[in-house]
C-alpha cells in the first residue's frame, strides 16, 4: 500500500478519534468549558480530514478543494484552545464578550483572505508541483498573510500556556493533572508544526491532534477533565465562608482564600506566594508553633486573635494533604469563625445570672414579707382585737376611728396572709396566671380600700376610667400594683388634696395614670426606680420611706412580669404623674419560663 494511502488511514483514524472526543464532551455539554472543547475537536477534525483528501487528491483542483475544507478548521482550532484556557482558568471575567470578538479577528480574517486566495495571494503566492515526490502533489510558496497567521497561532498558544503557570503553581494535586493534560493537548500539534516549519516537506500537524485526542480522552477519563473544571474548585474555594491556608511540606504558604484574609490582612499584602509563614504570621507565634509541632494526626484547636479592638474566636481545623500514597506533602488549615456564636453564649450567660438574680429576689421579698411586715401586722390584729373586746369610755369616744384603724389593720394583714399562702401553694414557685378583668371595677375596688385613708386628710379621689376597657392580669398582682400607687399618693398628698386615676386604649396596651398633685418623689426613690438592680441593698428600708420604696419597687417588678413597664413624672412641690402599662385582654398572655409560670419579656 502507497504511503499516500497509509496518510490517509492515519488521518481518517485520527478524525475519528477527535469525534470521539467531541462526544465524550457533548455527554457534558451543560459545562462551559466542555462545549468550547467541542469546537476544538470539531475544528480540529476539519483540518485533519481535509488533509487526508489533500493527500489522496491528483490535480490541483482537487488539492485547492480539500485546503477550502481544511481551513474551515485551521485557523479556529487554537483561538477556540485558548478560549478554553480562558474558560478554564476564569481569567477575564469581566470582559469575556469582548475577549472572545478580539480573538476570532483574525481566524475569521485567515478563513476568508484563504477562500479568496486565487485574487490576491496573501496567503499563498504560488501553487509548485512536486517532481521529487507525489506526497505532497504540490508545495506551496507562503504569502505575507501565512505569516501573520502562524504568528498569531504562537503568540495565542504561549499565552495559553503562561495562563496556565499560576494556576498550577496554586491548585491542589487533581487540578494540576487537568493543566497538564491540556497543555500536552496543545503542544503535541504544535512541536509537528514546527517541524513542518523547519524544512520538512510533509505537514504532520493533523496527526499531532489525533495525539491531543488521545491526551483529552485519557485526561476525561482518568482526571475527570470535563466533570468539574479548576474555575469551580477555585469558586467553592474563594466563597466559602470559612478561611483556608494551604502549606507545602516547609510550611510555607502556597495559596489562601478570601475568608483567610479576613483573618489574616497580611495575607492580602504578601506580594508573591509562596511564602514562609513566619514571615506571613509574624505576629501569630503560638499558631506557628502548633503548625510546626504538629505530628502526622488531625487536629483541632481554639484560636484567638485582636481585631479592630475585637477579640475575633476561631475553631481552627489542621489536616495533612497526601499524594497517591501515605506521603504527606503539605497542610491545610481552616479557620470557623465562632465569634457569635461565643458572644451568643456569654449573653446567655448573663440572662442566666439574671435569672438566678430573679430567684434570689423572690427568695429574699418572701424572707422581707414574712419576717419583717407580718409578724408586726399580727401582733397590730391582736391588740386591735382586743382592745375591741374590752371598750372603755374613752374608746367609745373614738369608736370611729378605732374601727377604722381596726378594719385597715385586718385587711392589711389579709393582704400579706393571702400573699404569703399563695407563694407557699405553688412550692417556692411564683406563678403568673393572667385572666381577662374589667379595668374599671378593679380600679374602683382598689380606692374603696384607700377611700378611708384619703378621707382622714380630705383627699378627692377620682376614677376616669372606661367602663368597657379590660386587661390581661394576673388579679392579685393587679390589686397590689394599685394598691401601693395609691397608698404612695395619698401618703405624699397634702391636707384637701386631690388623686386621680385614668386609663386609655394604646394599640394592644392599655395605659393606666395615677396622678396625685403632692409633694413629688424624692431622689433616693427615684434613683431606686431606675435602676436595674433588684435587690434591697443598703439602709432604709426599716423606716417609712424604706416601706414605700418597698412597695413601688415591688410594683415595678410585678408589672415586668406581666409584659408592662412602670413609669413616672415628678416635679417637686407640684406632684406625680405613674403610667404603667398592661395588656388589654386580646393581646398575648406570656411566653413560660418554668413550670407553672408564666412571664412576659420587658
Amino acid at each position: 500500500m502507497e504511503t499516500r494511502q497509509w496518510m490517509s488511514i492515519l488521518l481518517s483514524l485520527a478524525t475519528a478519534l477527535m469525534l470521539f472526543v467531541m462526544f465524550l464532551s457533548y455527554r457534558k455539554r451543560h459545562l462551559q468549558v466542555a462545549r468550547t472543547m467541542i469546537f476544538v475537536m470539531l475544528t480540529a477534525s476539519f483540518y485533519a480530514f481535509g488533509y487526508a483528501f489533500e493527500i489522496l487528491s491528483g490535480s490541483l483542483r482537487g488539492v485547492k478543494l480539500s485546503m477550502q475544507f481544511e481551513y474551515l478548521g485551521i485557523p479556529f482550532v487554537s483561538a477556540f484552545w485558548l478560549l478554553l484556557v480562558i474558560q478554564f482558568t476564569g481569567a477575564a471575567a469581566r470582559y469575556r464578550k469582548l475577549l472572545v470578538v478580539s480573538l476570532f479577528v483574525i481566524p475569521l480574517g485567515t478563513f476568508f483572505l484563504h477562500l479568496t486566495n486565487d485574487w490576491h495571494h496573501l496567503v499563498y503566492k504560488e501553487y509548485i508541483l512536486n517532481t521529487e515526490s507525489t506526497l505532497p502533489l504540490y508545495n506551496t510558496l507562503k504569502g505575507p498573510w501565512y505569516s501573520v497567521h502562524g504568528v498569531y497561532n504562537y503568540t495565542i498558544l504561549l499565552f495559553g500556556i503562561l495562563l496556565f503557570i499560576p494556576m498550577y503553581l496554586r491548585s491542589l494535586p487533581i487540578v494540576r493533572k487537568q493543566i497538564v493534560v491540556l497543555i500536552l493537548g496543545a503542544a503535541a500539534p504544535m512541536l509537528f508544526n514546527i517541524g513542518y516549519m523547519f524544512g520538512k516537506t510533509i505537514d504532520f500537524t493533523p496527526l499531532g491532534f489525533a495525539v491531543s485526542g488521545v491526551v483529552y480522552a485519557w485526561g476525561i477519563f482518568r482526571f475527570h477533565l470535563l466533570r468539574l473544571t479548576p474555575l469551580a474548585f477555585a469558586k467553592v474555594f474563594d466563597t466559602i465562608r470559612d478561611g483556608v491556608v494551604l502549606l507545602d511540606y516547609e510550611n510555607q504558604i502556597v495559596n489562601h482564600n478570601r475568608a483567610a484574609e479576613g483573618v489574616f490582612p497580611e495575607l492580602g499584602t504578601t506580594k508573591s506566594f509562596p511564602a514562609h509563614g513566619k514571615d506571613v504570621l509574624a505576629d501569630c507565634p503560638d499558631l506557628l508553633e502548633r503548625i510546626s509541632a504538629a505530628d502526622s494526626r488531625d487536629e483541632r484547636f481554639p484560636f484567638q486573635r485582636l481585631q479592630e479592638n475585637r477579640h475575633k474566636h476561631y475553631i481552627c481545623s489542621l489536616s495533612y494533604i497526601y499524594d497517591t500514597g501515605m506521603v504527606p506533602i503539605g497542610k491545610i488549615l481552616m479557620f470557623n469563625d465562632i465569634t457569635e456564636l461565643m458572644e451568643n453564649e456569654e449573653k446567655l450567660r448573663e440572662k442566666s445570672q439574671r435569672l438566678s438574680q430573679l430567684n434570689e429576689f423572690k427568695d429574699k421579698l418572701f424572707t422581707v414579707v414574712a419576717h419583717d411586715i407580718r409578724d408586726p401586722i399580727a401582733l397590730l390584729v391582736s391588740l386591735t382585737e382586743l382592745l375591741g373586746d374590752e371598750p372603755t369610755d374613752a374608746d367609745i369616744a373614738n369608736a370611729e376611728i378605732f374601727q377604722e384603724i381596726r378594719r385597715q389593720v385586718g385587711s392589711t394583714f389579709y393582704l400579706v396572709d393571702n400573699l404569703l399562702d399563695w407563694y407557699r401553694s405553688q412550692n417556692g414557685e411564683v406563678t403568673f396566671r393572667p385572666m381577662a378583668w374589667n379595668l374599671q371595677q378593679v380600679v374602683r375596688q382598689a380606692m374603696s380600700l384607700a377611700g378611708a385613708r384619703a378621707g382622714m386628710k380630705q383627699i378627692r379621689l377620682e376614677e376616669l376610667v372606661d367602663e368597657t376597657l379590660t386587661v390581661n392580669a394576673d388579679k392579685e398582682m393587679l390589686d397590689l400594683i394599685l394598691r401601693n400607687l395609691l397608698s404612695n399618693a395619698i401618703k405624699f398628698s397634702g391636707i384637701g388634696g386631690r388623686i386621680e386615676i385614668a386609663a386609655l386604649s394604646d394599640g394592644d396596651l392599655v395605659k393606666v395614670f395615677v396622678k396625685d398633685n403632692g409633694a413629688g418623689i424624692d431622689e433616693e426613690t427615684s434613683k431606686l426606680l431606675r435602676q436595674e438592680e433588684l435587690f434591697f441593698k443598703g439602709p432604709g428600708f426599716a423606716n417609712e420611706g424604706g416601706k414605700t420604696r418597698f412597695g413601688l419597687v415591688l410594683t415595678r417588678e410585678f408589672l415586668r412580669i406581666h409584659g408592662g413597664r412602670l413609669q413616672f413624672e415628678s416635679v417637686h412641690g407640684e406632684g406625680t404623674t405613674f403610667t404603667f402599662t398592661l395588656p388589654g385582654s386580646h393581646g398575648r398572655s406570656g411566653t413560660s419560663l418554668n413550670d407553672g409560670t408564666e412571664v412576659m419579656a420587658n
